[in-house]
């Protein structure tokens, strides 16, 4: 489908370039937001005398709030200005936030993570919103690599930084850190992200519930639901236990496992570039058919490295990195592009929340697949490999349905 969009805006390739460097900053923020509570677990439930579970739902809790507003957003995301919209929603989660740093009790914390999975949970739909209005389809591969390097960077740089500054102070730091960034990063967005209306034009009178009619009344769109909750699907089946698995059966240290995740991130780091300049050159459909092909390969080795040595393992954890990341680049240029360029915000917010709920119902399956033997090692973890194949095929072939506005 080659309909023009209205939405799009000229910019020099410096703007630009400036444009994507600081929306992967407030990407990078708000995803260290989420990750650095899972590593800091033993701090707070020393912290606040609490179990695993109720640390459990501390973590889950961000990501529950996030859904639920990403569909709350799908309401109103393409009836106000993007740049204003996206500015305030960023401030109200970098003051929640400052909250988490700010809390004396366990309850607090609770509420202040709910209210930054609120205010944060729709940052990336409205993050790779704007990227499509604003960056041509035919740039928009390199365009999404920019914007998936802040995954590797929180993890090759943002966590163990975090974990360093907890551990020489308190779990507190780590919050007002990404506070103080992220109200920096909103000064800065507010001179460098262009003042985006093309979308308001294009959707005319219409209203909150009409226009989330008109998305899902769309069989592309539902198509392109379909593909990216089957990608995330694929990922999420496998990711959470890694760790669980390195150290119960593959025999690595809790001292190792940051090198598992610091080699792979390393690498998404050059790979991300790549992968988003080929996806130009040759086609995001035809790149994704590539990545998502290879990705296969360590879907299906990763839960087999007992009894493998450290070298092997990093091979493969880091080829797992690279591909299974790799996929969402052009994958999510193409989600971009599938949705009706005026509803482009409900489309986005809405798949934000499919995604949600792939990587919650992943983990759910995952967690019910999984046993464990009497003497404490993990069973079954090649069914998450069997489940992951199974849906990133899927995806591949729905991916061949999806048509694109280019």
């Amino acid at each position: 489908m080659n309909s023009p969009t209205a939405c799009q805006v000229n910019m020099t390739p410096q703007r630009e370039w400036a444009l994507l460097l600081l929306l992967a900053g407030i990407q990078f923020t708000h995803i260290l937001d989420f990750m650095i509570m899972m590593p800091l677990g033993p701090q707070l439930t020393r912290a606040f005398a609490i179990s695993d579970a109720q640390f459990g739902l501390l973590v889950s809790a961000y990501t529950f709030a996030a859904g639920a507003s990403g569909l709350l957003a799908s309401l109103y995301i393409d009836r106000f200005e993007r740049r204003r919209l996206l500015l305030i929603l960023y401030s109200l989660f970098a003051v929640a936030t400052l909250a988490c740093g700010l809390a004396p009790t366990y309850e607090t914390l609770m509420g202040a993570r709910i209210a930054a999975g609120l205010f944060g949970g729709i940052l990336s739909a409205m993050i790779q919103t704007i990227v499509a209005d604003v960056v041509p389809f035919a740039r928009r591969g390199k365009a999404m690599g920019v914007i998936m390097t802040s995954f590797s960077v929180s993890t090759v740089m943002g966590v163990p930084l975090g974990l360093y500054v907890a551990a020489n102070s308190n779990w507190h730091t780590p919050f007002f850190g990404i506070a103080g960034i992220s109200f920096l990063l909103v000064v800065a967005g507010w001179y460098v992200i262009p003042t985006l209306l093309g979308h308001l034009h294009a959707r005319g009178e219409t209203g909150p519930l009409q226009g989330i009619g008109q998305v899902l009344s769309d069989p592309n769109h539902l198509l392109a639901f379909c593909f990216s909750f089957c990608m995330i699907f694929a990922g999420f089946s496998i990711i959470p236990y890694i760790t669980i698995y390195m150290q119960t059966n593959a025999g690595l240290s809790a001292s190792d496992i940051p090198l598992v995740y610091l080699a792979g991130g390393a690498a998404t780091l050059f790979s991300a570039q790549i992968i988003g300049k080929l996806s130009d050159r040759i086609g995001k459909l035809k790149m994704l058919q590539i990545i998502a092909s290879l990705a296969i390969i360590p879907m299906a080795l990763i839960t087999q490295t007992e009894g493998m040595g450290m070298a092997a393992i990093l091979v493969i954890t880091t080829c797992f990195f690279v591909f299974v990341s790799g996929r969402m680049i052009p994958g999510m240029a193409m989600v971009s592009a599938a949705a009706n360029p005026k509803n482009r915000g409900t489309f986005m917010t809405l798949n934000s929340s499919m995604q949600s709920a792939a990587m919650g119902l992943a983990a759910l399956v995952g967690g019910h697949l999984i046993t464990r033997s009497p003497e404490g090692l993990i069973q079954n973890y090649w069914l998450c490999s069997l489940v992951a194949i199974v849906f990133n095929v899927i995806a591949l072939l729905i991916a061949r349905q999806v048509r694109m506005y280019k």
